[in-house]
């Protein structure tokens, strides 16, 4: 039993470094789309809204109908729809050789599909599996998914230097050796079971608990402090800080993505204490926006962008220990509706800096000032972006001083 829990825990493993390529390969791909196929930033963009609108709505399928679903065959399913995508996403140029894009759109949906329901379901399979620490080992398979994104990241960018970027095919082809992987492991496992909700009225008259809303709003916002800084690290270094693209990506996504892996690899070996671990992630996290925002020195901009991802490293998995812990009987239910919530933050965080990015950009008013100051127009709208995304984990900080308090107070009952 032991050991087919062993082969469980890899496959887990396996599944979310595919949800770390699925997130991390197309931003590298996109300028290499624009130029071979002269697809526009705005499309390139709606690729991104699709993924997230995917994702969403298999999360708000299973908060509601996870009783309908056969869990165990579902998890089972998940590579090889992730592998269906990154064919139809690989192979696009050749089937829709006179519209790449409408092949790229529907390998995204695809393998879309299998990440929300890995986001879904990954973490409850791990959770159902016996363990002295489980909020260690929820810990461990968050921090697989960092260390994916920084192999995905460091792979991609220096296989398009030295291949060339018209041979992307293969890259994405090379990378369904991992959710092969994932279902060969898969197909030999056990899942446990899990709890869900008999009725979608079991998963109604849980929304109607206040403390259910509070953990879905701590996950928005940690989601949003973790993926606003993940997504604009590299553009912020390359265009606020003047420092080379090819750099912005490794030291800026790929160091960003090692301090996440580093947090939560330690929190699993070492972590106690959850709620004041969030608690101080949420602190650190906004020193560290309002460090890289204000700085005009590139290495502290820049250690502040990296060491981010140490801060917000727990910001997820946390959250859904917290909130596993408070609902166990929610189950998947609550495990799907958490990572809507995170989703969410996930989508809203890096938008709302874009907006406000090209807003400030764009007024007249602020080239004056932008001269004065010694910058463009682009890299202070950069600059307040970044301040308005230290409102996340701002906010965070008095979520997680309400589960603290809750907490003291059912320890002393």
């Amino acid at each position: 039993m032991k050991q087919s829990y062993t082969r469980l825990k890899l496959a887990c493993y396996s599944a979310n470094i595919s949800m770390s390529i699925v997130g991390n390969l197309p931003p590298v791909l996109f300028l290499t789309f624009r130029s071979l196929y002269g697809i526009s930033y705005s499309l390139l963009g709606l690729l991104v809204l699709i993924n997230f609108v995917t994702q969403l709505a298999v999360d708000l399928v299973f908060s509601f109908f996870s009783h309908k679903f056969n869990i165990s065959k579902t998890v089972k399913l998940m590579p090889i729809i992730t592998v269906v995508g990154f064919l139809l996403y690989a192979l696009s140029p050749v089937l829709f050789s006179e519209n790449v894009y409408i092949g790229l759109a529907l390998g995204t949906v695809i393998f879309s599909v299998s990440s929300g329901l890995s986001e879904v379901l990954i973490s409850p399979v791990i959770a159902a599996i016996p363990a002295d620490d489980p909020d260690r080992e929820m810990s461990k398979l968050h921090s697989v998914y960092a260390w994916g994104s920084v192999f995905v990241i460091i792979v991609s960018t220096l296989f398009l230097l030295f291949f060339g970027s018209e041979n992307w095919q293969i890259l994405a082809l090379i990378f369904t050796v991992v959710p092969v992987s994932s279902l060969i492991l898969y197909l030999g496992s056990e899942i446990p079971k899990m709890e869900t909700p008999e009725k979608a009225s079991g998963a109604l008259s849980l929304l109607k608990n206040k403390g259910v809303w509070l953990c879905v709003l701590a996950i928005f916002l940690g989601g949003a402090a973790e993926c606003t800084m993940a997504q604009w690290c590299s553009g912020y270094i390359e265009k606020a800080l003047g420092i080379p693209k090819v750099w912005g990506d490794i030291f800026g996504v790929a160091l960003f993505s090692v301090a996440l892996g580093t947090g939560r690899t330690l929190y699993a070996k070492k972590g106690k204490n959850i709620e004041k671990v969030l608690l101080w992630g949420a602190v650190g996290a906004a020193i560290c926006y309002f460090t890289a925002a204000i700085s005009n020195i590139a290495v502290i901009g820049l250690i502040a962008c990296a060491f981010t991802g140490f801060c917000v490293s727990m910001l997820w998995p946390g959250n859904l220990v917290v909130a596993s812990e408070r609902f166990p009987k929610g189950g998947v239910f609550i495990y799907a509706l958490m990572a809507a919530g995170g989703d969410l933050g996930a989508s809203v965080g890096p938008q709302l800096i874009g907006i406000i990015t090209d807003t400030v950009a764009a007024d007249p008013r602020t080239a004056e000032l932008a001269i004065s100051l010694g910058a463009s127009a682009e890299q202070l709208g950069m600059k307040l972006g970044m301040l308005v995304g230290m409102l996340f984990p701002l906010a965070a900080i008095f979520v997680f001083v309400k589960f603290l308090k809750q907490k003291k107070k059912s320890n002393l009952e």
